[in-house]
């Protein structure tokens, strides 16, 4: 696969943030009216087609619909459902944009999930996210907690049809571990802008997967925030966009405490169809780190890979790395996109391996590493047999 690759080798090579701007200082609100209108132009929205959010950024959207949220086999932890006044709401951040406030302002109820202290949850938690309906609009909030030194695996689906937007929290107290596997697979017409929202306490653990799949755009926007030293976050994505779709990730991990630890790998793949006379497919993905004066010892690295499998799909891919000390253990970052690599396809049709059925090894491989990294055997399957149907339709076409 031709790639582009910035990778920094030692803290020396690394580019300083600019003095007194950083990505940390996002205005953020509870207050959909403190937030602009997003334009084109604007950084944080110029990769995104603003006229297919049906009216989500700019106020004109209104609730109209319930977005269903059912939660399967919490075990020990406690399921809530809270009003909006509940004093734990946005303890794990507060929103950087319109969308995520306009969310905050408008849901009916919230969905709290509690691990409590010291728990051990053995089998994952299922939440279910259904949309609205078609034509409907919908506005949503559920918060994960997972107490100090509990554990726990959470499965949240998002399905459905309709306009939705929603905040997520994780707030994982101290020496607790935090899995969560967010996967939006919803109907073609889903419209879906979600922000994520961690806060992570002393030598508190989080594994966040994501997983876009369906739904005409699914915009994630996350953001990690250490509040303790010791913290290890561990970031994953997995998206595969087919015509008609735009997906995008746009993500910050902000290095404020002593010795924590991040790590990001999101992989994509492309795939179109010239002449359904839907638009070409786009992904984005933009990965902010930020390490702050205080964030010593910190240790991170993120990465992007792309697969284009179609004429006329883009991938946009931007990694940006802010540091303000040096007394770090590592950091960099490395982003490629490219079609498949002629050598691996000669090496495998050398060998006796069709074209096509080497295509397809070749991309089971590239996605192979996420999901090996997915602790939970059912959604690994179902991963595997989406990417087989996604390649099924590529060689269809």
């Amino acid at each position: 696969m031709a790639s582009t690759e910035v990778r920094p080798a030692s803290p020396g090579g690394l580019t300083a943030a600019a003095e007194g701007v950083h990505k940390g200082m996002q205005f953020t609100s509870f207050d959909v009216a403190a937030f602009e209108v997003p334009q084109g132009r604007d950084e944080a929205w110029r990769f995104t087609p603003l006229r297919r959010l049906r009216g989500l950024h700019d106020g004109s959207a209104a609730a109209d619909a319930s977005a269903g949220i059912e939660v399967q086999g919490a075990g020990v932890a406690r399921t809530e459902i809270v009003p909006r006044g509940d004093d734990r709401l946005g303890a794990a951040g507060v929103p950087a944009d319109r969308v995520a406030a306009q969310a905050f302002s408008s849901f009916r109820d919230a969905t709290v999930v509690t691990v409590p202290k010291g728990a051990d949850v053995e089998e994952p938690i299922a939440i279910t996210v259904t949309g609205p309906g078609t034509a409907a609009t919908a506005y949503g909030h559920l918060q994960l907690r997972a107490e100090e030194l509990s554990r726990a695996t959470v499965v949240i689906d998002v399905r459905g049809s309709g306009t939705y937007a929603d905040n997520v929290e994780f707030v994982v107290g101290d020496g607790a571990q935090l899995t969560v596997v967010w996967i939006a697979d919803g109907a073609a017409d889903l419209v879906h802008v979600s922000a994520h929202h961690a806060a992570l306490g002393k030598d508190a653990v989080l594994r966040h997967s994501a997983v876009l799949l369906g739904g005409e755009l699914v915009r994630l926007s996350g953001r990690v925030r250490f509040d303790g030293p010791g913290g290890d976050a561990e970031l994953l994505g997995l998206y595969f966009a087919d015509a008609g779709q735009h997906l995008e990730s746009r993500l910050l991990v902000d290095h404020a405490q002593p010795h924590c630890r991040s790590n990001v790998l999101y992989k994509g793949a492309l795939q179109g169809d010239a002449g359904s006379g839907l638009p070409d497919a786009h992904t984005v993905w933009v990965g902010d780190v930020l390490i702050r004066a205080s964030g010593v010892g910190t240790d991170t690295f993120e990465v992007n890979r792309n697969l284009v499998l179609a004429d006329g799909a883009r991938a946009d891919s931007i990694p940006n790395l802010e540091i303000e000390t040096g007394e770090i253990v590592q950091a960099g970052h490395a982003s490629a996109t490219g079609r498949f690599d002629d050598l691996q396809l000669f090496y495998l049709q050398a060998r006796g391996i069709p074209e096509e059925q080497a295509r397809r090894l070749i991309v089971r491989g590239f996605f192979g590493e996420i999901i090996a990294k997915i602790p939970v055997p059912a959604v690994q399957e179902r991963l595997t047999e989406a990417v087989e149907r996604e390649l099924a339709v590529t060689e269809n076409k």
